[in-house]
């Protein structure tokens, strides 16, 4: 008889079967697989459990850097309005500005137009007594 066909002696027969060595060792062969396979599914899920970590990490560092650019958007937007604001003020100011100045300058030449009447007249008047 081999040592493969012998069968592991059993004290009490009548107990529980027997078993004999090729199968003990087939069925040591599975569980050490089983155990294998349950060490690769730990390191696989700790592995997929920090990357998920880093991910979360990663997402909130993104979520904190949009926040920023939100708030830094609404306070360039509220620049932008109050530049706007200034720019309608100063264009009034410029336009008011322009209108008083062709005004000045309408008034100036019609006195201009009149000191040359006057100065015509004199000169008219001039001419007689000459």
């Amino acid at each position: 008889m081999s040592a493969a066909a012998t069968a592991i002696p059993n004290e009490n027969a009548n107990a529980s079967p027997t078993v004999n060595l090729d199968e003990f060792q087939a069925l040591e062969q599975r569980v050490l697989q089983t155990v294998e396979l349950i060490k690769m599914e730990r390191a696989s899920r700790a592995a997929f459990e920090a990357e998920a970590k880093a991910a979360r990490a990663e997402l909130a560092t993104a979520e904190a850097r949009t926040a920023e650019a939100h708030a830094k958007l609404d306070e360039l937007t509220a620049t932008v309005a109050a530049k706007d604001s200034q720019i309608a003020t100063l264009r009034d100011q410029l336009t008011a500005a322009g209108n008083a100045s062709q005004q000045e300058f309408e008034a100036l030449q019609r006195e201009r137009d009149a000191t040359r009447l006057r100065v015509e007249k004199m000169l008219s008047s001039l001419d007689e007594l000459l």
